[in-house]
C-alpha cells in the first residue's frame, strides 16, 4: 500500500488568490491572514498573485482566467456572504460555491474555497483566522499532492465543455 502523506512545504509553488471586496473589511483580513500563512510555508511572496472582484459572484471567472493561464499550482478564494433579509444569500452563496468547484474540476487546479457564508457579521469575523489559514494550508497541501500524483505536469489544456 502506498499512503501519500500531507506535504505543507510551499517551497517554489505559486498561488493565485481572488478576494470578493463585497464586505471588504472581512475579506482584507482573510487576505492578510491567508498571504502571511502561505509565506510561513514557504511559498514566496513574489510567487503569490491577488486580484479582487465586485463580489462572490465574479469570483468564479477570476479563478477560471487564473486557471486558464497555467500559471498557478493552486487558487484561493476568500470572501464573505453574509445572510439578509432576501433570498439573495441562497443563490449568491449557492452560485459562487458551484462556480469555484466547476473551475477547479474543469481545469485539475485546486481551489481552496474560503467564500464565508454566515448569518451576520459577527460569525464571520470569528472566523477570518481559522477559515483563511486554513485556506492556504489546503492550498499547499493540494498543490504538492496533485504534484506527486501527476508528476509529469500534464494539466488539461482547456476547460472541459
Amino acid at each position: 500500500m502506498t499512503i501519500i502523506p500531507p506535504n505543507h512545504d510551499g517551497t517554489g509553488l505559486n498561488i493565485g488568490i481572488v478576494q470578493a471586496r463585497f464586505s471588504n473589511e472581512i475579506g482584507s483580513a482573510m487576505l492578510e491572514v491567508c498571504t502571511e500563512k502561505l509565506v510561513e510555508m514557504g511559498v514566496p511572496d513574489g510567487n503569490i498573485t491577488v486580484a479582487t472582484v465586485p463580489g462572490a459572484l465574479e469570483v468564479p471567472l477570476a479563478l477560471q482566467n487564473m486557471a486558464q493561464s497555467h500559471s498557478f499550482d493552486a487558487l484561493v478564494a476568500l470572501g464573505a456572504v453574509i445572510r439578509g433579509e432576501t433570498y439573495h444569500f441562497e443563490l449568491v452563496s449557492n452560485e459562487s460555491a458551484a462556480g469555484i468547484s466547476r473551475v477547479g474540476l474543469d481545469f485539475n487546479i485546486p481551489i481552496a474555497n474560503a467564500i464565508l457564508t454566515t448569518e451576520n457579521d459577527e460569525q464571520a469575523h470569528v472566523r477570518i483566522q481559522s477559515k483563511a489559514a486554513e485556506a492556504a494550508v489546503v492550498a499547499v497541501e493540494c498543490a504538492n499532492l496533485l504534484r506527486r500524483l501527476n508528476p509529469a505536469g500534464n494539466s488539461l489544456p482547456d476547460a472541459i465543455v
